[in-house]
């Protein structure tokens, strides 16, 4: 099978997978089409705002999107072309039905957050780690989000320094924290979301176009073992996240189910957006395995931090291989890739790409986090006060850890972010089985993810652990046995309480 046939055919998939797979998640859950959405019943102008579905589906986007099928996509290339099955079949499989699932339960109790959802499922201890879990991680990725794109910024626009662009980019996550949603969040994100589209799809046409770059030269599984020796198992399902499965999308899913207005357009919105960014992920993927070996125009030097850093080079100039070009700067990557594949003008989309991505997910983040912070003090957001009230110490704290050495913390998100899809996996088989549903659809992927998860805690090197891959995959399988025995011991219970 050529590679440009296999790349097609893994789109299909895709595609079919929501008609098909995504009807099945629907009927499984039971999904009441006629249900009255949040908006509709608890309108407060501020979050609870409806929407043009059109416009929520792409918001839905690039929240769970960001620079996450981009760069975590790029980085899976580097094991291979068994990266592309982990993206069809993780994205169809698990990540898909994560996140429809998550947003119809979100829907049925009135726009509920994440931690909400799994301590009404999987009792107080659950719901106490998950409020510290993701607010943790919101604060997190507000502070990346914005130190990332005010370094780039300040590379195009030197005049102004990264603190300056730092100061303006969290003035505009301010603002998009504390206005109602359709304020800047509604107008702009579409317009992003189109750019997001548009740079995925030029890329996918002009790489067979190219004449320069072979797509796919090598389907061998087998041989693609990863440049510096790192295991399939378990490390891409935690390098793709994004384009499979990530436990970030459900905390960003029930902003947009308090604006959808039709419980029909549920599974568009959630599972259809998710497909979207597997289609995303997947081209990414490609292009990454497309120019893995090529030379490229960047050297490769040690930086002051004893990093490797690129180096452009003069026209002609021997350079580094993408892979190498890949594992010391994704951004420097992602501008390689489409300078070689777009021209000048792929210079231009790459940038305002890598600097828009993760602005749109910096700020929903933050949001989010000002709303899982109000659901603890069971606080109403419908006045500027209130809202106030909880957004500013949120920003004194992502000014507090942005001044600190918070790079071993950071290290362990990539576990942190698929932990949170066993948590909601788990939510939602419990959810099936008490509701007499069939919860193996999503019982089998919070097994797997368990496993994960587990295996990857105490092997990764990025865990500072680093047991035997053998000794670690035998804790994860005990521990995802361990989860089952304790599912099928669930008694039956009455879950119309909070607990």
């Amino acid at each position: 099978m050529s590679g440009l046939v296999a790349f097609i055919a893994c789109v299909v998939i895709l595609v079919l997978g929501y008609f098909a797979y995504g009807k099945v998640a629907e009927r499984v859950y039971g999904v009441d089409l006629k249900l009255l959405m949040p908006c509709m019943r608890q309108a407060d102008g501020v979050d609870y705002v409806a929407m043009p579905t059109w416009r929520i589906f792409m918001v839905q986007l690039l929240n769970i999107a960001g620079l996450g099928p981009v760069f975590g996509a790029f980085a899976g290339c580097l094991f291979g072309p068994v990266a592309l099955l982990w993206i069809v079949l993780g994205c169809l499989l698990a990540g898909a039905v994560h996140d429809f699932l998550s947003a119809v339960l979100s829907a049925e109790h009135g726009g509920e957050n994440l931690p909400e959802l799994v301590g009404r499922y999987l009792g107080k201890p659950a719901h106490v780690i998950m409020r510290g879990l993701c607010i943790l991680l919101m604060l997190l990725v507000g502070v990346v989000f914005t130190s990332g794109p005010a370094g780039m910024l300040h590379a195009l626009v030197s005049d102004i320094s990264v603190i300056w662009w730092s100061v303006i980019i969290m003035i505009y996550y301010f603002l998009a924290t504390i206005l109602p949603i359709d304020t800047i969040i509604g107008r702009i994100y579409p317009l992003f979301g189109i750019l997001f589209v548009f740079m995925a799809l030029s890329l996918a046409i002009c790489l067979p176009l190219s004449g320069e770059v072979e797509v796919l030269p090598d389907l061998d599984i087998l041989s693609n073992a990863h440049p510096v020796g790192l295991s399939v198992w378990p490390m891409i399902f935690v390098t793709i996240a994004c384009g499979a499965i990530s436990g970030f999308h459900a905390t960003q899913s029930p902003m947009m189910v308090r604006c959808l207005q039709q419980a029909r357009n549920l599974r568009p919105v959630f599972y259809g957006a998710m497909v979207v960014e597997g289609i995303v992920a997947l081209i990414w993927c490609v292009v990454g395995l497309s120019l893995r070996d090529i030379v490229t125009d960047y050297a490769l030097v040690t930086g002051e931090n004893g990093k490797l850093m690129p180096e452009l080079l003069s026209e002609g100039a021997q350079g580094a291989p993408f892979w190498q070009l890949i594992m010391a700067s994704p951004a420097t990557a992602v501008n390689q890739a489409c300078r070689t594949l777009l021209g000048p003008a792929g210079a231009i989309i790459a940038i305002l790409g890598v600097v828009i991505l993760p602005i749109t997910s910096g700020d929903t983040a933050l949001r989010c986090c000002r709303l899982m912070v109000a659901d603890i003090f069971n606080m109403k957001q419908a006045s500027i006060g209130r809202r106030l009230l909880v957004a500013l110490p949120l920003f004194a704290a992502v000014i507090v850890i942005a001044n600190l050495d918070f790079s071993v913390i950071w290290r362990y998100f990539g576990w942190a972010n698929q932990t949170l899809s066993c948590f909601t996996l788990w939510c939602l088989a419990v959810m099936l089985r008490v509701r007499g549903r069939f919860h193996w659809i999503v019982t089998v992927p919070a097994l797997f993810m368990s496993s994960v998860c587990t295996t990857y805690f105490l092997h990764a090197p990025d865990c500072g652990i680093s047991i035997p891959l053998g000794y670690a995959t035998a804790a994860g399988a005990i521990v995802a046995v361990i989860c089952l025995i304790g599912f099928i011991g669930i008694r039956a219970r009455c879950l119309a309480s909070k607990y």
